[in-house]
């Protein structure tokens, strides 16, 4: 008679609960991890389409593709052997509250970094990274922004919970130096008063990797740093499951590049935005948001602790 021994492991695949097969952890302020995820199923301050509040179970769940490799290509290092990694599940709000929403998340995150955690969020719609800079710039003062997106985000006539007016008021609110902050993909009209510095999408398609990381190291310095991707910063044709696509962003790999390349610089808050899988195919969407995650937790583990 077999024995389960016998029987080969097909659980790869299955109970996908946390981001990498990671066991979900409730009580991350208590644990000893260095990053604790966060999800935040929230989209109502999307002007697109709606969905992007599924976007951080997608992400986990189609995060299994990428779970099985000890050593992730092209990283030298083991991330789980390197560093502790918690993922606490989604943030609970009321349906539909954005101000509570802001609140619990502000409050959230301020209990985490004054731990000593580090937080990579996903969302949700690009609004969620608002108050998460509340939160850092409480615990690390004035930050430096690395921002992949199709959009600046800097739009001044949008409501007070809006997906297109975090880094309007960002810089009003003194969390950000928009001087020493970097927009990068960019390809949509906007004005920039606000003094970003703006690579965008011809730039971006156009410029070498080590010219764009150049630039982005210039400009940040060794301040401290919260990377904010959001997933419309690529085509379309690399991400068409997002609420606002853009036709001629970069491709998958080249971000990738550019964030491998980020090496040294002082990363102190991240987040990965705007998944929305209803009008994914194939999982595409998801997996390259699965994989700027992951590639991101190896930047911070390689500048961290190696």
């Amino acid at each position: 008679m077999a024995t389960l021994k016998n029987y080969p492991d097909y659980s790869l695949y299955a109970n996908a609960f946390g981001f990498l097969r990671q066991t979900l952890n409730f009580s991350p302020r208590e644990s000893d991890a260095d990053v604790v995820i966060t999800g935040v199923p929230f989209d109502i301050a999307t002007t697109g389409r709606p969905g992007s509040r599924m976007g951080p179970n997608a992400i986990r769940q189609v995060s299994t593709n990428l779970a099985w490799e000890g050593k992730r290509w092209p990283w030298s290092f083991n991330l789980f052997k390197t560093i502790k990694v918690a993922d606490c599940g989604d943030l609970v709000f009321d349906c539909g509250d954005a101000a509570q929403m802001c609140e619990r998340l502000e409050a959230h995150a301020t209990g985490l970094l004054e731990q000593g955690k580090t937080m990579l969020t996903f969302g949700g719609d690009h609004f969620v990274t608002l108050p998460l800079l509340r939160a850092h710039a409480k615990q690390f003062g004035e930050l430096a922004l690395i921002h992949f997106d199709a959009h600046t985000d800097t739009y001044e006539q949008g409501s007070q919970f809006d997906h297109g007016t975090m880094f309007y008021h960002a810089p009003k609110e003194g969390l950000i130096d928009p001087a020493h902050s970097v927009q990068i993909g960019i390809r949509t009209e906007h004005c920039n008063t606000l003094g970003f510095n703006v690579i965008d999408a011809t730039a971006a398609n156009d410029w070498s990797v080590e010219r764009i990381v150049t630039a982005i190291k210039e400009k940040v310095g060794n301040r401290p740093v919260y990377l904010t991707f959001d997933i419309d910063c690529l085509d379309p044709a690399f991400a068409p499951g997002t609420g606002t696509p853009v036709c001629g962003g970069m491709t998958s790999d080249k971000a990738l590049q550019i964030i491998r390349a980020l090496v040294g610089i002082n990363l102190v808050g991240m987040d990965v935005v705007e998944v929305a899988p209803a009008y994914d195919h194939a999982d595409i969407t998801a997996l390259a948001a699965a994989t700027i995650a992951t590639d991101i937790l190896h930047l911070w583990a390689l500048t961290h602790k190696i």
